[in-house]
């Protein structure tokens, strides 16, 4: 490899890793606003949007910049391919940590009631797993990302959960209806966000392995 490739490629990791920082703390605090329907930080999700869409737009210029230029092959090729697809993850992750936001911004107007549902344990799931497929690909670790993807049934069971939980809420007080649905609006977009954490998980393992997993088993 030579030391103009190995330098863009080492540029292309440092930008994922930039971007991949930025979405987690997005998600973080687009949870944290619809926790304390703090109104204030859920705009400044809202708003930081542009400033992630920007970086995903970087980094896509830079991986066909080293396409262009460099034309890398096996291994090499293999990683920008993968930087490409984990790129696109991340942004969309960040649109449903602004979706969350927004749902924030929403719940601040109503009255507060309880969630029928484990909320918190929903995000901690994804966020688990967002995290860990992140780690995996910064040490290059294929068995964490392994275990990623067996994370998702988790997700999916909760997520199940609580629209029988919300359906009964509706029941029992038709007058929550509005707050019950935002809820579990963000339930769905944690959901997204945990299978979008294991399409990060399954580019990782190709990037290690070699191996195209998204159709198998998540045992394997």
């Amino acid at each position: 490899m030579s030391i103009h490739l190995a330098r863009a490629l080492e540029k292309l990791k440092q930008g994922i890793l930039a971007v991949a920082g930025e979405v987690e703390a997005r998600v973080h605090d687009a949870v944290r606003s619809v926790r304390q329907r703090d109104r204030v930080l859920a705009r400044a999700v809202v708003e930081s949007d542009n400033d992630i869409d920007q970086q995903e737009v970087d980094v896509e210029e830079d991986c066909l910049e080293v396409l262009a230029l460099h034309q890398p092959v096996a291994d090499q090729l293999r990683f920008v391919v993968a930087i490409l697809k984990i790129n696109n993850d991340l942004e969309r992750i960040a649109d449903l940590a602004v979706n969350i936001a927004q749902r924030a911004i929403s719940l601040a107007d109503q009255p507060m009631i309880e969630i029928p549902f484990d909320l918190e344990g929903i995000f901690h799931k994804a966020n688990d797993m967002l995290h860990q497929s992140i780690d995996s690909m910064v040490k290059m670790d294929s068995q964490g990302a392994r275990v990623v993807r067996r994370l998702d049934d988790a997700v999916d069971d909760m997520t199940a959960s609580a629209f029988q939980a919300v359906e009964d809420g509706i029941r029992a007080n038709p007058n929550n209806l509005s707050q019950l649905i935002q809820y579990l609006s963000c339930a769905r977009h944690l959901e997204r966000i945990a299978d979008l954490a294991t399409n990060i998980a399954e580019d990782v393992i190709y990037l290690v392995d070699g191996e195209i997993v998204r159709h198998t088993p998540t045992g394997g």
